[in-house]
């Protein structure tokens, strides 16, 4: 071994007299050792980027050369950023494997939990993505353990194989051409027209937005996803011409005899599986809820979420804004504060931490008065560690409703449970036996406890909202309750009880569309309210997007709204549904991703109306 490294190829500089062949030799070497280990990172971060989609689609990348390049590019390019930087081959690679593997695997987790990749806006919330990584039970998988070792043993052989270590100079202009080489291609992996060109669609489900991602590898589409982690405004958005369509409405004011008490509730992951005919359930699992249906206005929301991003539902709900994914850092126009403008005190609840898509500060701006949590109140009233289940929360929330409507102003109270959110047990039932709830025959154990465990938890939840209804029903105040399910359940990693269930999860039908982000929303007024108001809020409401839920509120109140909402209403009343995947539903409930000219318009302007609420009107 020691003669071996007396060769000049071992050594950390060559010596002075060497050969000018041989200097070209010894950096040669040591440059290509690094190219090497490189380009074998990145082949194995596109070992691990198809997740639970296995060998095939790794085997797709292989038939697109161009693929394999634009995902093998950027370990190479940082790799001798940080060569340049550090003068050892070794730490390089070391460093540069700590955000590619690591983003590999989180990749892979997010995908085996909620079939939805890393994205670059995720790096955004990585507080709330490291605590709600505890609440999975994370394990070491054979591909990442061989990714692991691999790199393990690459640093090792850098060390004793790649020992070169230029000067200054050298240095420097090594880190100067990698920094060149990264602003040069940064137009190629923002371009969308790039990224639509290398389109890899054999094996996948084009309609699926997870599996397009996925399709083009892991550190290209993440790098492509850094623009879209920054707000851009819709297709031909100018803000004057958003200014004046907002400037030919006024805020029309609540009438005061007309001025109801609002109490909205999202429920964590509430939806109907008793529109799955594939599940034969052994009781009526949502009778409480059905009967709830019978007694006020219905309908269906389509999500824009699936099993994750809970505040997409909330605050598109709270803002009219018809993506909610935003992080409002500043005091943001809202129905909260529009309510407020009109006498009304906002306040709400959520049994769990402050600090969950940093609703202490984005409620505050979009005009809540106040709103408990976790910390300064079910942990210490109820000892709530971490959370609250609606056995505690809903009687809870019923009580302090009961106590605000003592005071003179009307209420808006807007609250958020927790009780639902995955991932459900797959060792045994929390509610009973498997068979309280269905009877299935040849779903394997882990599917029929995760699954009991979901319509238990529904079953209880529906129980306790009974409870709200019939002490919201004695009241003599005027009480409107608008209840809704912010997203579909996870169900297993990579939705496997849906697809033991036979459900289909197929986005290029209706059918499948309506399985992935439908969730029921209900509008429920007590005999105190209806009186006021002088309707009945009762029957069967449009699909529409959780956007236009508030809208559809006010029309069943007889109320106009505020400007915004006015502005919009248009739309609504013709596409009800504007997803942000990109699918429209018309008011004839036609879903399509093509409309007429007419429609089309239509869309835009509610698009550029919505950016200038959520981004332009900031205070």
């Amino acid at each position: 071994m020691k003669q071996l490294f007396s060769c000049f190829l071992f050594r950390k500089r060559p010596e002075d007299g060497l050969s000018a062949p041989r200097r070209a030799a010894f950096w040669l070497w040591n440059g290509l050792l690094m190219l090497g280990a490189a380009l074998a990172l990145g082949l194995l971060c596109l070992m691990l980027a198809p997740a639970q989609y296995g060998w095939e689609l790794f085997y797709d990348y292989l038939d697109h050369p161009a693929l394999v390049a634009l995902n093998l590019l950027p370990p190479v390019v940082l790799m001798a950023l940080l060569y340049g930087l550090s003068g050892r081959a070794w730490l390089a690679y070391a460093l540069t494997s700590l955000p590619v593997l690591g983003l590999a695997a989180g990749n892979a987790y997010k995908m085996f939990f909620r079939d939805d990749p890393v994205i670059a806006a995720d790096l955004l919330l990585l507080g709330e993505a490291g605590n709600m990584a505890g609440k999975y039970q994370l394990f070491l998988f054979g591909k990442l353990a061989a990714a692991l070792g691999c790199a393990l043993v690459s640093a090792l052989l850098l060390a004793l194989l790649a020992r070169g270590r230029p000067l200054g100079r050298f240095r420097a202009g090594i880190a100067g051409t990698a920094l060149a080489c990264a602003a040069a291609l940064s137009p190629l992996y923002a371009s969308d027209q790039v990224y639509q060109d290398n389109a890899n669609e054999e094996h996948i489900n084009k309609w699926s937005v997870t599996q397009q991602y996925v399709s083009r590898g892991l550190l290209y589409p993440f790098l492509h996803s850094v623009k879209d982690a920054f707000p851009r405004p819709p297709e031909g958005y100018d803000q004057r011409e958003a200014e004046g369509w907002l400037a030919q409405y006024e805020d029309a004011a609540i009438p005061e005899d007309k001025k109801v008490n609002l109490v909205g509730i999202m429920l964590e992951a509430f939806t109907d599986f008793s529109q799955f005919e594939e599940i034969q359930f052994s009781q009526d699992v949502y009778a409480v809820w059905h009967a709830l249906e019978q007694e006020g206005y219905s309908g269906s929301l389509l999500a824009n979420i699936f099993a994750g991003g809970t505040v997409n539902t909330e605050r598109a709900f709270l803002t009219g804004v018809g993506d909610g994914n935003y992080d409002y850092r500043g005091d943001a126009p809202s129905y909260v504060r529009y309510l407020k403008g009109q006498g009304y005190r906002a306040t709400g609840s959520h049994p769990s931490y402050n600090w969950f898509y940093n609703r202490q500060n984005v409620n505050a701006y979009l005009g809540f008065d106040s709103y408990r949590f976790t910390e300064d109140y079910f942990g210490p009233v109820y000892g709530a560690d971490p959370v609250l289940n609606d056995d505690g929360f809903l009687p809870d929330l019923t009580r302090t409703v009961l106590e605000q409507l003592e005071q003179d102003a009307p209420l808006f109270s807007f609250s958020v449970t927790y009780q639902g959110h995955g991932p459900y047990g797959d060792r045994e039932c929390w509610w009973g036996e498997p068979e309280d709830f269905f009877t299935n025959p040849g779903l394997d154990d882990a599917s029929r406890y995760i699954l009991s465990n979901y319509l238990g938890s529904v079953m209880a939840t529906q129980r306790h909202l009974a409870d709200m209804v019939d002490a919201f029903r004695a009241s003599d105040e005027p009480i409107v309750l608008v209840v809704f399910g912010d997203h579909k359940p996870w169900l297993g990693n990579g939705n496997s009880v849906y697809h033991a269930l036979g459900v289909t999860l197929d986005q290029d039908s209706q059918e499948g569309f309506y399985n992935y982000w439908s969730t029921p929303y209900l509008i429920w007024a007590n005999g105190a309210a209806k009186a006021a108001l002088g309707r009945d809020v009762r029957g069967k409401g449009p699909d529409i997007s959780p956007c236009f839920l508030m809208n559809v509120l006010f029309e069943q109140l007889g109320w106009t709204g505020d400007a915004y909402m006015q502005a919009v209403d248009p739309c609504r009343a013709e596409l009800p549904v504007i997803h942000s995947h990109g699918a429209r539903l018309t008011a004839a409930g036609e879903l399509t991703a093509q409309l007429p000219p007419e429609q089309k318009e239509l869309a835009r302007r509610f698009l550029c109306l919505s950016y200038y609420r959520a981004h332009q009107l900031e205070r």
